[in-house]
């Protein structure tokens, strides 16, 4: 291989290096065997796998179902903006592992996780078709309109339809979902949950936003107060709210709990690291090394600096009334 590309032009050896290193990644994450039936695809980060994703999803659903083929998902583990512009950050809504897990529970027929890479995104849109052709029997994609894949995005929704024409693949564009006027979209749910805005991250995704984590040891500084805290490791790429405090319910294991959590600095104790620590009401075990998820029900108040301890232990038991009156008519 190493003579064969030395005898090439210098384009033409990259071409078949980034086709070799394409196959190799991608082929290793594809299925081994092909599907049983022909497939009708969807394509996508799907970030929070909000309302707007599930409208598409029951589109693709409806449309395998009517021309009897299998309904799949690819979704890219990472964001592409990562890796086309690497100093970008991306905080994701949900985890990998919970994003593929909604995705299973969609009811969809395969759901096939991929990295993306520089040597994907620099595959040209006909490559990357012909490859879901070859190797997942794909005769169908179905697409927002403003989908766009393949070398610098040249794949658009118009370009796809006229490939499929001559590869023998139908396209089909779903109309985006709206909630009060506006176009659903994991950006606009990100942006909704960075200033606290936990209503409308609520619809957006149709089910309460929610954190996952593991506790881990704090300062003891709650207990010290009467309000004892599990204080929760989040994975960095996972988005926080505004800082504030909220009223959440907290999972563990099989039961929940009532829970006001704090996200913030402890600005009273001039913090200078942002927490996430849960008091959870009517619960005294101990929690330490266990797994909570918390979803966030409303909002309370903005995380503030006290005068003294005892303004901020008073302010502290009316945030936990607060957060019980809430979520007694929130179940």
């Amino acid at each position: 291989m190493l003579v064969a590309i030395s005898l090439l032009n210098p384009m033409q050896a990259y071409d078949v290096l980034r086709q070799g290193y394409v196959s190799m990644r991608v082929h290793q994450e594809l299925p081994s065997q092909l599907p049983s039936k022909d497939t009708i695809l969807a394509i996508g980060v799907f970030d929070g796998i909000h309302i707007g994703h599930r409208h598409l999803l029951n589109s693709l659903k409806e449309a395998a179902s009517k021309a009897d083929m299998l309904s799949g998902v690819l979704t890219f583990t990472n964001h592409p903006r990562t890796v086309l512009a690497p100093d970008s950050q991306i905080q994701f809504i949900t985890s990998v592992q919970d994003r593929l897990a909604f995705l299973e529970d969609a009811g969809l027929d395969m759901v096939i996780p991929l990295t993306f890479e520089l040597a994907l995104s620099r595959l040209r849109a006909q490559e990357f078709v012909e490859l879901l052709q070859d190797r997942l029997r794909m005769t169908g994609l179905i697409m927002g309109r403003n989908f766009a894949m393949g070398f610098k995005r040249e794949g658009t929704p118009d370009m796809l339809k006229s490939l499929g024409l001559e590869k023998g693949f139908s396209v089909t564009i779903v109309d985006p979902l709206l909630s009060n006027g506006e176009r659903v979209s994991s950006t606009d749910t990100r942006a909704a949950i960075s200033v606290g805005d936990i209503q409308k991250a609520h619809r957006n995704l149709g089910r309460a936003f929610s954190l996952h984590g593991k506790v881990v040891a704090g300062n003891a500084r709650g207990k010290s107060l009467g309000f004892p805290t599990a204080n929760l490791s989040i994975d960095k790429d996972r988005i926080l709210p505004a800082d504030g405090i909220y009223a959440t319910w907290a999972k563990i294991g099989n039961k929940h709990f009532m829970a006001a959590t704090n996200v913030g600095l402890r600005p009273t104790f001039d913090g200078t690291e942002r927490v996430v620590e849960s008091f959870i009401l009517d619960f005294n075990a101990n929690l330490y090394n266990a797994e909570i998820s918390l979803a966030f029900v409303e909002r309370l108040r903005d995380e503030q600096k006290f005068q003294t301890v005892e303004d901020l232990v008073a302010q502290m038991h009316r945030d936990v009334e607060q957060t019980r009156n809430i979520l007694n008519r929130t179940p």
